[in-house]
């Protein structure tokens, strides 16, 4: 069902050799795997029709070869902001490998040492939620699993650690927008593949 309000269409990056192991990838730009291009292609087909005002990804080669392979690329705007939790010491490590050394670890609640905390995140989440509400338009944005589960979390107005109870597969896509009006925001679809 569509809205008579904007809504925000977020795609998760395809792919890539860390998100297929489980390895924490924020900063390091590693590229989408053969599989991560084929989904990324498909996402064009996914997404034929959709008419926003404007396009925006996140600096990373992932999110930005998505969008490109998705047919957007020409449109989008990087925005800094829409970059992936910063790991830290955790960058390239499997939460397996984090709770064997720290016990009763979580990403959301507790952070990264030498990277950043869930409020880090939703400080630069909330800055987002404030272009996407100025804007006041449709806008398709391509990023990562962990910030866009707090941009949802922001986008509601639940607290940063709440980006916890949504998970993102790959080449995903998500639709924030309102209910009856600007004033309630919604999840109107989640993790679709």
């Amino acid at each position: 069902m569509s809205s008579a309000f904007p809504e925000i269409h977020l795609v998760r990056h395809g792919e890539t050799e860390w998100s297929l192991s489980g390895k924490h990838t924020g900063r390091t730009d590693i590229p989408l795997t053969p599989n991560g291009e084929t989904a990324a292609r498909k996402l064009a087909d996914r997404l034929k029709g959709l008419i926003v005002s404007a396009v925006w990804s996140s600096p990373s080669q992932r999110a930005a070869n998505t969008c490109a392979l998705a047919t957007f690329g020409a449109d989008a705007v990087i925005k800094p902001d829409l970059a992936e939790w910063d790991y830290g010491a955790y960058e390239g490590i499997t939460t397996k490998e984090i709770l064997a050394a720290r016990p009763g670890w979580q990403l959301f609640r507790d952070g990264c040492p030498d990277g950043e905390m869930a409020a880090d995140v939703g400080a630069r989440a909330d800055r987002i939620v404030r272009e996407l509400r100025q804007a006041g338009a449709p806008i398709l944005i391509f990023s990562s699993s962990h910030f866009l589960r707090v941009l949802a979390a922001r986008w509601l107005g639940l607290p940063p650690e709440d980006g916890s109870r949504f998970v993102l597969d790959t080449a995903s896509i998500s639709i924030l927008g309102y209910e009856h009006d600007l004033t309630e925001p919604v999840i109107r679809r989640w993790n679709q593949r």
